[in-house]
């Protein structure tokens, strides 16, 4: 599917980015929807930081490869029943990112606490199941869990960040993680004076629509790309 190459390196330089910023603990995946919508593309299994576009292997939403035998990520139904569910969303990342995990084992919700995390305004819900999501019904769940919401938190597991484009996924996965680090750091020096309502609906109606923060937060993972721009 030549048409779909063009997503393929942008997943390539998001992942390049998510694995030499520690994103990837050696566990994660990340996937886009394919040209035809039905399809997706997904990371094989294990991917590390000497990815390439390959990698990235088109994919049914029962686990069928088009044209690939590569190994596949054994919480591939965290991407397929997300997709068969939310016709908005375009891509999704799940990742163990350490500060925005440890929110779902605190008793400190995970809030904005600074502007870009508005776009989460509504809220992060937290799956309470820990266990892999290795089959359709465990991801069924996590989708209720998810519902309308862009990203979700797995107790004691992870979090799945979705976007409608592979530029938003990775703004998202980006601000959700760094937001957590900020709060544990506000935190640790008192009370946390968090954001009101009306500020935050003001400040993200202002990012969607201008979506300037988004697009600069995609040039940080294109610059990180540089040096690999000869292999993509």
């Amino acid at each position: 599917m030549d048409t779909d190459n063009g997503t393929r390196v942008k997943l390539l330089k998001a992942w390049r980015y998510f694995f030499d910023k520690g994103y990837v603990d050696g566990f994660g995946h990340i996937s886009a929807r394919a040209g035809n919508r039905s399809h997706m593309l997904l990371s094989r299994h294990s991917l590390g930081h000497g990815a390439t576009v390959e990698d990235f292997v088109v994919v049914d939403f029962e686990g069928r490869q088009i044209g690939t035998s590569a190994p596949l990520p054994g919480e591939l139904p965290i991407h397929s029943e997300i997709y068969r569910s939310r016709p908005d969303v375009g891509s999704v990342a799940h990742f163990h990112s350490t500060f925005a995990t440890s929110f779902s084992v605190s008793d400190r919700q995970l809030k904005p606490t600074y502007f870009p995390a508005a776009i989460f305004r509504d809220g992060v819900p937290i799956h309470p199941d820990s266990r892999l999501v290795s089959d359709r019904a465990r991801g069924a769940a996590l989708v209720q869990t998810l519902g309308t919401q862009r990203a979700a938190l797995l107790k004691a597991h992870g979090i799945v960040v979705t976007g409608d484009t592979v530029e938003e996924m990775f703004a998202g996965v980006f601000i959700l993680e760094d937001n957590a680090r900020r709060t544990w750091v506000a935190a640790s020096m008192g009370k946390v004076d968090y954001i009101s309502d009306e500020a935050l609906a003001e400040i993200e109606a202002e990012i969607l629509k201008t979506r300037g923060p988004l697009r600069r937060i995609w040039s940080l993972c294109e610059e990180h790309n540089l040096q690999f721009s000869s292999t993509a």
